[in-house]
């Protein structure tokens, strides 16, 4: 199989049912930005982090597969293929997760500073890209239906990547650095 087809050389690209659409289009840039976010959580996978963090982090990126197949996909031709769905299970898997860790981590008081690890770091970007993600596939269902438990796991889950996040710096001792705002001169 070649990775090449040339059948992009003109700023179009397909979706799964065959359908041709500029690269630009929202559709694109939802699933593109899925895809990045993969990228990060594998990233994120790859660095000394504990097993059952690793283990989900494999499970989400799984996934995030599906999330970019509906997402690949034309509401009113997706019956006619056999695409998996994002369901109520999912989403449940994600809030047991959070509040799991957060059962180990401090009050939050403040806004948090990211960084104080590079682990953190990697953590808090995947969590941004998914917000953008979020964004995107947000914009595209006011145009296009988008399931709602697939907009409902990536709210979710930027909520988990940031609770890992917190409980990747109790893990590596990162100082969580909180934002208290300046206070103006009256």
């Amino acid at each position: 199989m070649k990775i090449y087809t040339k059948t992009g050389d003109q700023g179009t690209t397909a979706l799964f049912t065959g359908t041709r659409v500029p690269k630009h289009h929202i559709r694109i840039e939802s699933y593109g930005t899925i895809d990045e976010l993969n990228s990060f959580l594998g990233l994120l996978r790859d660095q000394k982090i504990d097993a059952h963090s690793k283990k989900t982090i494999a499970l989400i990126q799984e996934k995030l597969f599906t999330v970019g197949s509906i997402l690949a996909t034309e509401p009113k031709k997706d019956n006619r293929l056999k695409i998996p769905r994002i369901n109520a299970d999912d989403i449940a898997l994600l809030e047991r997760e959070m509040d799991s860790m957060n059962e180990n981590l401090p009050q939050m008081t403040h806004f948090i500073l990211p960084g104080g690890h590079t682990t953190v770091s990697y953590c808090h970007i995947a969590r941004t890209v998914c917000r953008r993600a979020e964004r995107m596939i947000s914009y595209l269902n006011e145009n296009e239906s988008v399931p709602e438990t697939l907009l409902s796991y990536i709210n979710r889950l930027s909520d988990y990547l940031f609770v890992l996040a917190r409980k990747l710096s109790k893990d590596l001792k990162a100082d969580e650095v909180k934002w208290i705002p300046e206070k103006l001169d009256q």
